[in-house]
């Protein structure tokens, strides 16, 4: 269960990122809430998590999932860059996360 608990707190991390960009620095009320909201959402389901996996394990897939989301998200929603560099390191990333869940107790 632990595990579930670490993607869905990744998921709501990569909400609140967002969600911090579209508050314009907690400027807008509905998108302050959203982001509040995941924060709350996302620490809450990773304290869920580090009871039973490794503290940094547990944290560094956590952002690295965040990490990887933000960074989709902002190539199709915001139009950033998507040049063969940022997707190689993109790759390592998920390399990172998913050699961390295979070599975890």
């Amino acid at each position: 269960m632990a595990w579930i608990y670490l993607v869905i707190a990744g998921v709501f991390e990569v909400i609140w990122a967002i969600g911090l960009k579209y508050s314009h620095g907690f400027t807008k009320l509905f998108p302050s809430l959203i982001t509040l909201g995941g924060m709350v959402v996302s620490f809450y389901l990773l304290s869920l998590a580090i009871k039973s996996l490794p503290i940094g394990t547990a944290y560094a897939i956590w952002t690295g999932i965040g990490a990887l989301g933000v960074v989709l998200i902002g190539i199709f929603l915001f139009n950033e860059p998507a040049n063969i560099l940022r997707i190689l390191f993109l790759c390592l990333i998920m390399v990172g996360i998913i050699g961390l869940k295979l070599t975890s107790v």
